[in-house]
């Protein structure tokens, strides 16, 4: 192997070192499926100085144990070794500022400082072994925190703390009361009736009644003179007994009047899997944990307000909310359950987000979302009586998703208005509401996605990063608030991933394009500035290897929608002109584009492939991340339809346009892509010749419920689409080449999926099949010799099943 001497500046030292740097030449498996460090190690976790000038990244270019700490400033172009003290020395502190920012909140080792931030002055507040957490202004200033379960509140001005709720696990205790009254105890009771005014006054106000008394035992009393700031010298503060519930989302409004809290009924009557790990230092084998399976019963929640100033708590009304009885359309193919549902008349289970407050306390914006997942609703908190009243309703038949989707895209402007993200238009676009004037304006248009927001330090502009250009490139963009045109600000073909310093001078891009990883280069935040690379960290042998840039295609499948792919074309095709399909896992991702890619050891064994006479593809089917709603939700109630259909348009596509014999086809995925490429093998085996499955789903019933319910349902109440999405009821149509391969400590994908497909195999004779086990390996390979095993297995049953002469 020829070998390539140069110099390179040893970092700490003061002179030049000798190093021997190594060709890679021809790719084999062994090469590419080594610990990745041998290609060099990107720069990750960026983070500014307090004062913009700074950059501080964890970075790895001698390829050691781990990664180290590394600085650059502005305007340089080495980057140094530093720690992260002096990282954290120059970063500012966590400020949480009040209104006129002339004072601050700072956490530090669980406890809470208060700051004069003209002085620089710290007052502890609080010195607990407990830790001391969530602390924010009120608008007079007070500062209420968190501590356990309760909420306090410091006083401004007195220094009094203040516990403002009492929050406890169990039951309340029975009244002692006896339940049954004697004789002689009810003629005591009209005696005191009789003889004392005081009794007939209280029972004539009701403050007797067995009402009364049960409502003042349940909430607690937190006095009634003005909220949160009033009522301080109460020494009145009752429990509120939460019993098996789990209390969350404890916050108080900017006034200090309302308290907010959810509590959640846990799940119960499930039933978890078990993991066997058979290699385990004790030499038993030991089980983890695991998860449920899609289908079982979820936890329920309910939200409460308590008005300080009416001293009293109520229940978010959520039977209010528009379309909260409306039913799936997928009902239809199952009439006798969608009457017996009309006829039942129940509300969807809901879960609430929230209150999103402006900054005075005067509106409280909610999210729901149906546990359904067919709906998503913005609403106004009426927090006087928990009323909710509409702003957007957002409404899929499929299921709601797309980026910025949801309470974390939500954020106020100023009092009276907030910005969030709706699939409206078919593509996840930006919007904002006026609280006032009920207006909803959408600022950003076209068949694009907006991918991230952020609002600039004085609150006239978005910070947004989107694929405008091209679905497979992402951009940073600057807009008005008010809407107008979108100014791009990066100009780099790829992938574009901005941190802004604090005073939104400078960016920090780590960027990458499909042949060249991840680098770090900084920029003036200005349209047209140059980007200066800072960081080069791929090693020599890596970079002594041509890999390729994917010719960027796209075709029209059979509906009529456009696909986007990828094709490494074959460096000198093997006279059976074979291809292979690569199939990206999790769905709702996105590969084919203009940035390195995630899957890195698969574009690596891709460029082994084209140099080996086969021709490879890779497709962003319908479902992948990136195109709008409706490619997102193509599949719905039929996981391996357009999906699978989309890899058989681009088979033909290929024998169109690259020549390939569409006698050898094969196809290749993991996970997801292990899933498809058995639905491929099972119902498309006139296309696919071979495939390897890796880390397969095989029945669609057996996964977990965030995610297979979205798109599926459930299998009890909609069995027929986990019927037509699982390769297990297919398995009969096989007659190919099929290699399987699973971690047996899979947590994701349980083991217990391959091993049944397996057995379905057996009972119905077929050949030509095998699986290998992984005992070690959960659902994302770690260890280089199982990398190694089972991508020189996937090229033996490649090479022995789609090129010529075997």
């Amino acid at each position: 192997m020829k070998k390539l001497f140069f110099f390179l500046l040893a970092f700490g030292l003061q002179s030049p070192i000798l190093v021997q740097a190594q060709q890679l030449g021809e790719l084999t498996v062994e090469k590419i499926m080594r610990d990745p460090k041998w290609m060099g190690v990107s720069p990750s976790q960026f983070r500014w100085s307090a004062d913009s000038k700074t950059i501080f990244f964890n970075w790895n270019p001698e390829q050691k144990v781990s990664d180290a700490k590394y600085q650059i400033k502005v305007g340089e172009t080495k980057p140094v070794l530093t720690d992260n003290a002096t990282m954290e020395a120059a970063m500012a502190p966590n400020y949480l500022f009040n209104k006129d920012k002339s004072l601050s909140i700072l956490e530090k080792s669980g406890d809470i400082y208060l700051v004069n931030m003209k002085t620089k002055l710290e007052t502890r507040l609080t010195n607990t072994v407990d830790r001391e957490f969530g602390a924010r202004f009120l608008v007079n200033n007070d500062i209420v925190y968190q501590k356990g379960d309760n909420l306090f509140q410091w006083v401004n001005g007195t220094g009094e703390t203040i516990q403002r709720t009492h929050f406890l696990k169990g039951k309340r205790p029975s009244n002692p009361e006896r339940t049954t009254t004697s004789a002689q105890n009810t003629w005591l009771r009209n005696d005191q009736v009789e003889l004392f005014d005081i009794i007939k006054k209280n029972n004539r106000g009701g403050q007797g009644s067995a009402g009364a008394q049960a409502t003042r035992a349940q909430f607690m009393n937190m006095g009634a003179r003005g909220g949160m700031g009033a009522g301080l010298g109460s020494t009145s503060l009752q429990a509120i007994y939460i019993e098996d519930k789990i209390l969350g989302s404890l916050a108080v409004s900017p006034d200090g009047r309302f308290v907010s809290y959810r509590l959640t009924s846990p799940a119960t009557g499930n039933q978890n899997i078990i993991v066997p790990n058979y290699v385990t230092a004790s030499g038993y084998t030991e089980n983890i944990p695991g998860r449920t399976k899609v289908g079982e019963n979820q936890s329920k929640s309910e939200y409460f307000i308590y008005d300080g100033k009416k001293d009293s708590v109520y229940q978010v009304k959520q039977a209010t909310i528009p379309g909260i009885k409306d039913l799936p359309d997928y009902l239809k193919d199952y009439p006798k359950e969608a009457e017996e549902r009309k006829q039942k008349n129940l509300d969807r289970p809901v879960t609430l987000t929230g209150p999103i407050w402006n900054n005075s306390g005067s509106s409280g914006i909610m999210v729901a979302t149906s546990a359904d997942n067919k709906d998503l609703w913005i609403l106004n908190l009426n927090a006087e009586n928990g009323e909710l009243n509409l702003i957007d309703r957002q409404r899929d038949e499929a299921w709601i998703a797309g980026p910025g989707i949801g309470a974390r895209g939500i954020n106020w402007i100023d009092d009276i208005k907030f910005y969030f993200q709706s699939e409206a238009t078919g593509y996840s676009h930006l919007y904002v509401y006026n609280t006032q004037t009920k207006a909803k304006t959408q600022l950003t248009k076209g068949e694009f996605e907006i991918q991230k927001v952020q609002l600039s330090n004085d609150k006239k502009h978005f910070y947004i990063t989107a694929n405008k250009e091209h679905p497979g490139i992402t951009h940073f963009y600057k807009l008005p608030v008010t809407g107008g045109e979108m100014v791009q600000i990066t100009s780099m073909k790829g992938g574009n991933d901005v941190t802004m310093s604090p005073d939104e001078k400078w960016i920090a891009i780590n960027y990458s394009y499909m042949n060249k990883p991840w680098e770090l280069y900084i920029q003036a935040n200005s349209p047209g500035a140059k980007a200066e690379q800072i960081t080069k960290s791929t090693t020599a042998e890596f970079d002594s290897y041509a890999w390729r840039e994917p010719d960027m295609v796209k075709f029209k499948n059979r509906h009529g929608d456009d696909v986007y792919a990828r094709v490494y074309p074959a460096k000198n095709p093997d006279p059976n002109k074979p291809a292979v399909l690569f199939v990206h896992g999790a769905g709702y991702l996105q590969n084919v584009h203009f940035w390195w890619s995630q899957y890195f050891r698969e574009y690596m064994f891709n460029n082994l492939l084209a140099d080996n006479g086969y021709t490879v593809m890779d497709i962003d089917f319908t479902a992948s991340s990136g195109y709008g709603r409706n490619h997102r939700t193509g599949i719905y109630r039929h996981m391996g339809g357009k999906d699978l259909s989309d890899h058989v348009d681009g088979v033909k596509y290929l024998v169109e346009n690259y020549g390939v014999n569409p006698k050898n086809v094969g196809l290749y995925g993991g996970s997801y892509g292990g899933f498809i490429t058995l639905m491929g093998l099972f119902t498309e085996p006139d296309v696919f010749k071979s495939g390897a499955a890796l880390r397969s789903v095989t029945d669609w019933a057996h996964y977990n419920h965030g995610y297979t319910s979205n798109i599926l349902n459930e299998p009890v109440n909609d069995p027929l689409a986990y019927k037509r999405s699982s390769p297990i009821y297919f398995a009969e149509k096989f007659k190919g080449n099929l290699l399987m391969a699973h971690g047996m400590v899979d947590v994701n994908v349980n083991f217990q999926d391959i091993v049944r497909l397996s057995q379905r195999l057996i009972e119905l004779g077929k050949d030509n099949w095998e699986l290998a086990v992984y005992p070690i390996e959960d659902h994302g390979f770690v260890e280089p010799s199982s990398w190694t095993d089972e991508y020189k297995r996937i090229l033996k049953l490649f090479d022995n099943t789609l090129k010529a002469n075997k």
